[in-house]
């Protein structure tokens, strides 16, 4: 694992009313600085929108939480998967997440320069995020929670330390 987030541009799709017509977005690349650069972040990073465990538990733990981890100083929280901006919107819309920002990885590079991209054939995936989570200080890594047996398609899925709560808990320290 490296010491700073990967620098790397997101292809992001953001609201634009100029636009007019039923879908007012345009693409809009973002920086890791323009996500990391002078601020303290939580990222939430999953295996992919619409899955079990990130839809009933992972993100929407973290949106449950997310005043609370405001609350200990945090400016952001990113929810962070290997998938396109079309895929992480909608999900958001059907998930109601209102709080957590959505960060399409959908080329796998940040993911990729965590060393955390991992190989899901053994599900139809192709190429995922390990799950995990950490908080970030101006582009350093602080505190990285990694779920334990990182692997290429790995037979499970393990939820244990990348939660809403570890986070919490160890941000109240």
């Amino acid at each position: 694992m490296s010491e700073t987030v990967p620098s790397v541009v997101f292809k992001t799709r953001v609201r634009d009313e100029s636009i007019g017509g039923d879908n007012p977005f345009r693409w809009q690349d973002v920086s890791s600085d323009d996500i990391f650069k002078g601020k303290k972040v939580v990222v939430l990073a999953l295996p992919g929108a619409f899955t079990p465990t990130c839809s009933s538990t992972h993100l929407p733990g973290y949106e449950a939480k997310y005043q609370d981890i405001i609350a200990q100083g945090v400016d952001e929280v990113y929810c962070l998967s290997v998938n396109d901006a079309f895929t992480m919107f909608q999900w958001a819309k059907h998930l109601g997440v209102q709080n957590v920002k959505m960060l399409p990885d959908g080329n796998g590079d940040f993911t990729r320069g965590m060393g955390m991209l991992v190989k899901k054939e053994n599900l139809g995936f192709g190429y995922r995020s390990w799950r995990y989570s950490m908080l970030v200080e101006d582009g350093k890594i602080v505190k990285l929670f990694s779920e334990a047996g990182q692997a290429d398609n790995h037979p499970e899925d393990p939820f244990e330390v990348s939660d809403a709560d570890t986070m919490l808990a160890y941000l109240k320290q």
